[in-house]
């Protein structure tokens, strides 16, 4: 059931959706599900909350859990398990708390996901980082009467199980955290033309931003990037792009590349590099 407030924000976002505007959040989807934000930032102080929407013509069962990942320098998430946790990660598993951890959503509602996080007195300042799960649980389906499988084989059929994961970041203390770009470059791959560029991060907290690509004189970019985090357990991300030929060759020559924090957090500049692309 949700809350007046929250139901009032999850009406909003569906009708921002059905009007084609540009909601205030984020969103993600897979399969049938969307969510809004896509990340979570918790001061320790007061809660938040993510909305779910069933954007499918079917009701919908997802269960809510939580995970540990851990960011390695090209980008990638890898699983982290709880005994594999070290001391950090064990804290911010410990001090989320969110209710309800299981949905029943019918084609086009929305429900709100209560989230909490309170970090101890006793723990130093710094970031703490889970990653909250939600995934479609597979439909019970009647029992009906199948092709026969080849002589001396079988038959399977297989249901695919969706699911999005997001961040959420607690922050206790004040945190300073600074960027960089560096080396950026085109390269040949062998599926064509790639964009390339290192995001280097200094400090106590995770660097989030847009990459954006401009020539020279231009105010509009040739090339954009959403979403890119930097988390603390590593000091530089390597990204690479995939680009058309049209593209590359649009960004061949003088180019400012800059990243910035996202349009909904003020769109300030975190980094910036002026080169040569070639």
């Amino acid at each position: 059931m949700l809350l007046a407030g929250s139901r009032r924000r999850a009406s909003f976002l569906l009708a921002t959706l059905g009007l084609g505007m540009a909601p205030a959040a984020p969103l993600a989807a897979q399969g049938d599900l969307l969510i809004a934000p896509t990340r979570l930032i918790l001061d320790g102080r007061r809660g938040g909350e993510v909305i779910l929407s069933n954007i499918g013509d079917e009701e919908a069962t997802y269960r809510v859990t939580l995970e540990l990942r851990r960011m390695t320098p090209d980008g990638e998430l890898e699983p982290v398990e709880e005994t594999a946790a070290n001391v950090t990660e064990r804290a911010a598993m410990e001090m989320v708390r969110y209710a309800p951890r299981r949905v029943i959503l019918p084609p086009g509602e929305p429900q709100a996901i209560r989230i909490n996080a309170r970090p101890g007195a006793e723990l130093p300042d710094g970031e703490y980082r889970v990653h909250m799960s939600f995934a479609a649980l597979p439909k019970v389906r009647p029992v009906v009467a199948a092709d026969p499988a080849p002589t001396g084989g079988f038959s399977v059929q297989i249901t695919p199980i969706y699911g999005i994961t997001m961040p959420i970041i607690i922050r206790k203390g004040d945190l300073q955290v600074t960027g960089a770009l560096t080396n950026p470059r085109l390269e040949e791959a062998e599926q064509g033309p790639v964009f390339a560029v290192d995001i280097a991060r200094s400090g106590q907290a995770s660097l989030y931003g847009d990459l954006l690509v401009y020539k020279q004189g231009s105010d509009e970019p040739v090339f954009m990037a959403r979403g890119l985090g930097v988390y603390p357990e590593i000091d530089s991300r390597h990204t690479t792009f995939n680009v058309s030929p049209e593209q590359a060759a649009a960004m061949r020559g003088p180019v400012r590349v800059e990243l910035r924090e996202p349009v909904q957090y003020g769109a300030g500049l975190i980094a910036s590099v002026d080169t040569v692309l070639r």
